[in-house]
């Protein structure tokens, strides 16, 4: 056995001093948090409640298994940008009869559940989720369809959602809708292109177009009911395959057809033996990494405190030391771990992740990557070493691997060496960061740096004299710009992340998310690339 041995004083007062940061990190990450389960704003839930409604979070809440927990994912889609943080839908991860389910629930307090752009986005990153895992969809539904004044950025991409619904079905994962109020206009092809649908009885509207558009378009007066009425969908039209009495019944309802779906895993089991928790406390997570990301840190301190028994057996630990591979568990799933140590990244490192990838295709053990990296090495030794082919080389057997991949974004994780520890372009199963990640090109310093000596060169080869001053405040401006576009709030606002979690929930969210992969086949490869030698 090979137990990691801690080395960090959580009595220090540099200890204390992470720990703090990291909290200050986390109050204000709570403070979206709560603007996201707020919705629409207490005046919109509580007219939303009078009408006899639960809110998305709430049926949500009913939907999965009592005490089981539910893995929200992309919570701040659409931070900074003009809409709502949140993206007026709520997805993740639950368990409903036994089952791992992908749960999408428009959020009818925002905006009346209508999709804007991020609505869609996050939306398409969930069904990406739900076909590489083989997650059976359940969609809460209750929008308004389009977010008309964003049309233009919503109707020809929203096309996705509805092939991506048929696709599921096709490939067998089953799809299937409650619908909770309206579902006009494209919305309606939500639960017209879903396996099973259950529709609430003088609740549920579903059709193309309203009475005010029927009649403008053909002259014809209808009401809600004869166009797209539950009873109607139910009884005349076939749409509806379950009526259900009230938002409760269509829940229970909805549990029954998962319980019926015979639905199995097809992925490994975790190992059969009690899975012993880490020889150390998650708690102590919040002081390892220094507020400063310049200071490097142990991933070692990180790795104890996620795998299970603090177990773990380290790959080629005195080469290409900068990078730190081995061999775990997590909640009984085995992984094999790629963990930066020292930041920057050089040719054996990227060799040894190279062969450390190959080895984990060939066991058919997902992998992940813990990130801390300011990107491979620069300079005219390590050019002339070799780094970009090495560097290249790396980044081929990431791109080529099929294990499933999951990152976490602890540190930095700048350049290449973001994509060689398989960042968002490299499809990760999942991609997670912690408050203290940054991500960027380089660091804001350094990127400033660049385009100051740039500018610098540029004005003298014009023969013209550099405004010291003027260059201070533009070097000032970047660097705050960068700063600002780095942060993990903003990247998760983009959808560069799945979410934002805190340090101490990393086991328990990495032991969902692999729970969720063996619900598919986890297998290697052997065919990459052309490595470069």
């Amino acid at each position: 056995m090979t137990v990691l041995r801690s080395k960090i004083d959580t009595s220090s007062a540099e200890f204390a001093a992470n720990v703090e940061a990291m909290n200050a990190k986390l109050a204000e990450l709570e403070l979206e948090f709560r603007k996201v389960r707020a919705g629409g704003g207490e005046k919109y839930v509580e007219r939303h409640r009078k009408r006899g409604k639960m809110t998305a979070r709430e049926r949500i809440e009913l939907l999965v298994d009592e005490d089981s927990p539910f893995l929200e994912l992309c919570p701040l889609a659409a931070y900074g940008s003009q809409f709502t943080v949140g993206a007026s839908v709520v997805v993740g991860i639950g368990v409903v009869e036994g089952t791992e389910c992908l749960i999408v629930a428009n959020d009818p307090t925002v905006k009346g559940g209508t999709s804007n752009p991020w609505t869609l986005r996050k939306i398409l990153r969930c069904n990406d989720i739900a076909r590489q895992n083989r997650l059976p969809v359940i969609s809460l539904v209750e929008s308004g369809g389009a977010d008309l004044p964003t049309q233009k950025e919503v109707f020809v991409p929203g096309g996705r959602m509805f092939r991506d619904l048929t696709q599921l079905s096709a490939a067998g994962i089953p799809t299937i809708a409650l619908v909770f109020g309206n579902s006009t206009a494209g919305g309606a092809y939500v639960p017209g292109m879903s396996d099973h649908v259950v529709m609430i009885e003088d609740r549920s509207k579903v059709f193309l177009g309203g009475p005010p558009l029927v009649k403008m378009a053909t002259g014809e007066e209808s009401d809600d009911e004869e166009l797209g009425g539950a009873k109607m969908h139910a009884r005349v039209s076939g749409l509806g395959d379950y009526l259900a009495a009230d938002e409760q019944d269509a829940v229970r309802i909805g549990r029954r057809i998962v319980a019926r779906l015979n639905w199995r895993k097809q992925g490994p089991e975790p190992i059969a033996e009690p899975v012993r928790e880490p020889r150390y406390s998650p708690e102590e997570l919040l002081g390892i990494i220094p507020p400063d990301l310049k200071i490097p840190f142990d991933p070692r301190e990180v790795i104890a405190r996620v795998v299970d028994d603090s177990d773990f057996d380290e790959f080629k630990p005195e080469y290409g030391t900068s990078l730190c591979t081995g061999w775990a568990r997590i909640h009984g799933y085995p992984v094999g771990i790629l963990a930066n140590a020292q930041g920057v990244l050089f040719s054996a490192e990227s060799q040894k992740a190279t062969q450390f990838i190959q080895l984990a295709n060939r066991s058919n053990t997902p992998l992940l990557f813990l990130h801390n990296t300011t990107g491979y090495m620069v300079g005219k030794e390590y050019e002339q070493g070799g780094i970009i082919k090495h560097g290249s080389m790396m980044i081929n057997a990431v791109s080529n691997s099929t294990v499933p991949h999951i990152s976490i974004l602890m540190g930095a994780s700048y350049g290449a060496g973001h994509y060689g520890m398989c960042g968002r372009a490299y499809d990760p199963r999942f991609l997670f960061a912690w408050p203290s990640a940054k991500s960027a090109v380089m660091g804001a310093a350094q990127l400033a740096g660049v385009i100051s000596i740039v500018s610098r060169a540029a004005t003298e080869a014009r023969g013209g004299t550099v405004d010291e001053e003027a260059d201070a405040g533009m070097r000032a401006m970047i660097e705050a710009q960068i700063e600002a576009e780095s942060v993990p709030m903003f990247l998760s606002g983009m959808l560069y992340d799945d979410g934002v979690i805190d340090p101490r929930d990393t086991r328990t969210v990495l032991g969902q998310a692999l729970s969720a992969i063996a619900s598919a086949p986890v297998e290697g490869t052997s065919n990459f690339g052309v490595f470069r030698m």
